[in-house]
């Protein structure tokens, strides 16, 4: 209690008197405490309250729910629009892919895949020259609208290189070898001339492999086309450049040359184009659609990063129940900072970002659908994560998100600690299993292996597709696998279960009892006033922050 002035009539005054008055003046003090305290409880009784409460109480209309509402909707539609432009981008790759397979490998399947290889040196020669001949005459075989590369007046010609040692000398029946490990590269250039002669043919003959030193032939070259399904979607279709290479891979030298076709795709901006039957209005309507979301996302992401910014200002309010010394834990402070906001904010910025990207690839000046659709993607999916906020409000759905918080620290720990094990598995596995069991090749593969294990799925090809060529190894892959289900998903599993279900049914039990879960509760709970009472159109915005200061 800070010390009173002493009136210069003290000697005039009585005993009595002067108690009475100090006795005002404590009551007088104890009041306006109680009163800023009672302020402070509105204060944030009101900012923990749902868009229909905040409406009672001040009637203010819910903006940022309805805003809400409507971004769901517009994202969704855009992203619906941007998968159907992107599936017809991604079957238009996969298609032409499988094309050039069948044009250019000769007698190829489908579904061979790895299996399609050489064996004898007669037939590397006859796949090449069947290479060049088709595409030598690629424009009167393809039922597609593909062209030679042009720059200029001239085609751009085939490649054709080889890769070798630079000297060898092996002898496998002496067991001796010299080999200068220094790598060479020879190569062939073929241009397309019309009409064909024998110039392809003379070309070849030049051409010689050294099989005892050869690591791989590539042939490569580059292919246009142009695809016009995007019209049906209103969009401008689009130009592409297909850099073709077929790789005659040897660097093993066993015997067996593998032969893969693979393509790199560019998409361009077409030169020249003209749509009839689609007005250019129409054409432009999505990228006014686009700015649309932009704004309404900017709107959005405005507006949720002043509540948060408002949740920090009142956890600055909050430490004031430290100088009355009570002490706040972080569970509570935490509390102030809306992770859903943060969430929103998250999936605005991605959405905004995901826009404009969706307007440069609209108007050709990018053609990164890839990057796109991430953006895009992460972005809806963050938009309706964020509904499950407003589900919230209903006591009966509102035990799903508050399990899901009390049980993320535990939850966090524990993936941690089951992790460093899985991990462990996942290298014995491909060091030892690898080169006896293909789902054990790479560490990715032994991953998703394993993964499927825990969840049941593909257990009985991974026993029996292993490779019996050693026993010692086939032994210790039955117990490396029987150990792995059995500590993962009779043990491990398990107690994951049983922590989620722990936590569910302490939250069940505190919602049954209603009794405050943390001080903050606690704090708020003393303020009995209903959002239709009025209280909080009144609220002293500037009495909070006076218990901040000593007295």
């Amino acid at each position: 209690m800070p010390i009173l002035p002493v009136p210069h009539h003290f000697c005039k005054v009585s005993l009595s008197n002067l108690l009475t008055w100090v006795y005002t003046l404590h009551n007088n003090q104890q009041h306006q405490d109680k009163e800023t305290a009672d302020n402070l409880r509105r204060k944030i009784k009101y900012f923990f309250m749902n868009p229909c409460e905040k409406y009672k109480a001040r009637g203010r209309k819910p903006w940022k729910l309805m805003l809400q509402i409507i971004k769901i909707a517009i994202i969704t539609i855009q992203l619906v629009s941007f998968g159907l432009s992107n599936q017809m981008v991604v079957t238009f790759k996969e298609e032409n892919l499988m094309t050039f397979k069948h044009l250019f490998l000769k007698d190829y399947v489908d579904g061979r895949g790895d299996s399609y290889a050489v064996y004898r040196q007669d037939e590397v020669y006859e796949h090449i020259s069947y290479i060049v001949d088709k595409y030598s005459r690629l424009r009167n075989i393809t039922v597609g609208n593909h062209a030679y590369e042009k720059k200029g007046d001239t085609y751009s010609p085939l490649s054709l290189c080889q890769e070798f040692y630079r000297n060898g000398s092996i002898s496998p029946a002496n067991e001796t070898f010299d080999i200068d490990a220094q790598i060479e590269t020879e190569c062939l250039e073929i241009v397309p001339v019309f009409p064909m002669g024998s110039t392809t043919e003379d070309d070849l003959l030049n051409f010689v492999v050294d099989f005892k030193r050869l690591l791989n032939v590539k042939i490569k070259f580059t292919l246009k086309a142009i695809n016009l399904q995007t019209v049906r979607n209103r969009e401008l279709p689009n130009c592409y450049d297909f850099d073709v290479t077929i790789t005659f891979n040897n660097q093993a030298h066993s015997g067996r040359i593998k032969v893969d076709l693979d393509n790199d795709v560019d998409i361009n901006e077409c030169r020249d184009w003209k749509v009839i039957g689609a007005s250019p209005k129409n054409i432009y309507y999505p990228l006014l659609f686009d700015c649309l979301i932009i704004v309404t996302c900017i709107t959005s992401l405005a507006l949720c990063t002043r509540s948060v910014l408002n949740g920090i200002r009142l956890q600055f309010v909050n430490f004031c129940l430290v100088r009355q010394g009570k002490k706040v834990p972080w569970s509570d402070r935490l509390e102030f900072l809306n992770g859903w906001y943060i969430l929103i904010i998250a999936s605005d910025t991605l959405t905004i970002i995901g826009s404009i990207l969706k307007i440069e690839i609209q108007t050709k000046i990018l053609t990164s659908y890839d990057v796109c659709s991430i953006f895009l993607g992460t972005g809806t999916m963050l938009v309706w994560i964020g509904v499950i906020r407003y589900m919230g409000y209903f006591k009966k759905y509102n035990i799903l998100i508050l399990t899901l918080r009390a049980a993320f620290p535990n939850v966090v720990r524990f993936i941690g600690c089951a992790g460093i094990i899985y991990l462990g598995y996942c290298f014995c596995g491909w060091i030892v299993l690898g080169p006896y069991h293909e789902k054990f090749r790479t560490l990715n593969t032994v991953s998703e292996c394993l993964f499927s294990l825990i969840n049941g799925d593909d257990m009985y090809p991974t026993f029996k597709y292993m490779k019996q060529k050693s026993y010692l190894v086939w032994l210790f892959s039955r117990v490396y696998l029987y150990t792995f289900v059995s500590l993962f998903i009779y043990m491990i599993l398990s107690l994951f279960i049983t922590l989620i279900t722990d936590t569910y049914d302490t939250i069940k039990q505190q919602q049954q009892e209603g009794s405050p879960v943390s001080e903050l509760h606690c704090f708020m709970s003393e303020c009995k006033d209903l959002p239709t009472s009025g209280r909080y159109r009144v609220e002293g915005e500037s009495g909070s922050f006076t218990c901040c200061f000593p007295r």
